[in-house]
């Protein structure tokens, strides 16, 4: 009785920690406007542009009668998820590092994986306003339809936040300062942006790069909004399990190979 007696608060006082842990870095996150501006701020900017665009809101027969416009919309809650996960993210934790803030934490009997995971609840709580911020404004102020399968496209949603914020704890537990942290992430955001069909749809690259999205963490991020949005099904396995993969090989080693 003892034992358990005593196991039960010490599990208690660490749940305690790190959700007061994860408060403090949702308080910062916004104070420091990082997250919101460049996470939440531009991409929804780009959004009312794209959306007061004529020749993107006429239906394309070859596109089902879609609007390019309404292709867009899932590329730019990508766009939203990869700066959040590739800049604000890294950049946050790496000027803890670079000031000594982490190395003091290190003292405490908060690990790793609570730092790790305060950031990535304080990122997918932006994440989430953002994202029904961004659904909201397309359907009310343009007319985009909502997803046709709303549970598939929030399953992906949340996988897709998980792998691209997992791929950030990695570049943030690697990087030894904002220099650094901010060189990886923008060397990895333009070649990930591609495969999600920024610049080219992925429909019309040739095979060799489609092949390629398929297995990048936006491109079947891309995939998995486009079956539950527009074809009105569960998202396949492959891309599901893509971005499982990515979600945790890299929290793992993210956690792994963390430097205070």
């Amino acid at each position: 009785m003892s034992v358990l007696n005593t196991a039960t608060p010490v599990a208690a006082n660490r749940g305690s920690a790190t959700w007061r842990l994860t408060k403090a870095e949702i308080k910062l996150c916004i104070r420091e406007k990082t997250g919101p501006l460049w996470g939440v701020g531009f991409p929804l900017i780009l959004l009312v542009i794209l959306g007061n665009v004529p020749a993107l809101r006429e239906p394309v027969e070859a596109n089902g009668d879609l609007t390019y416009f309404d292709l867009y919309v899932p590329v730019i809650i990508l766009f939203n998820l990869a700066i959040l996960a590739l800049t604000a993210l890294p950049t946050i934790l790496a000027g803890y590092r670079e000031n000594g803030v982490l190395r003091r934490m290190r003292t405490t009997p908060i690990g790793p994986a609570r730092v790790l995971a305060a950031q990535l609840v304080a990122n997918l709580a932006i994440a989430l306003v953002a994202v029904i911020l961004f659904l909201t404004v397309a359907r009310l102020g343009f007319g985009v339809r909502l997803p046709q399968n709303l549970a598939g496209f929030a399953v992906g949603w949340l996988l897709a936040a998980a792998a691209l914020l997992s791929i950030g704890l990695l570049i943030t537990a690697l990087a030894p300062g904002r220099g650094p942290a901010t060189a990886i992430g923008t060397v990895l955001f333009f070649p990930m942006m591609f495969f999600a069909g920024l610049w080219v749809p992925i429909a019309q690259m040739p095979p060799l790069l489609q092949n390629i999205s398929h297995y990048t963490p936006l491109g079947a991020g891309m995939q998995v909004f486009q079956e539950a949005a527009f074809e009105g099904r569960f998202p396949s396995a492959q891309p599901l399990l893509t971005l499982a993969g990515y979600a945790v090989i890299c929290s793992v080693v993210a956690v792994r190979w963390f430097r205070w």
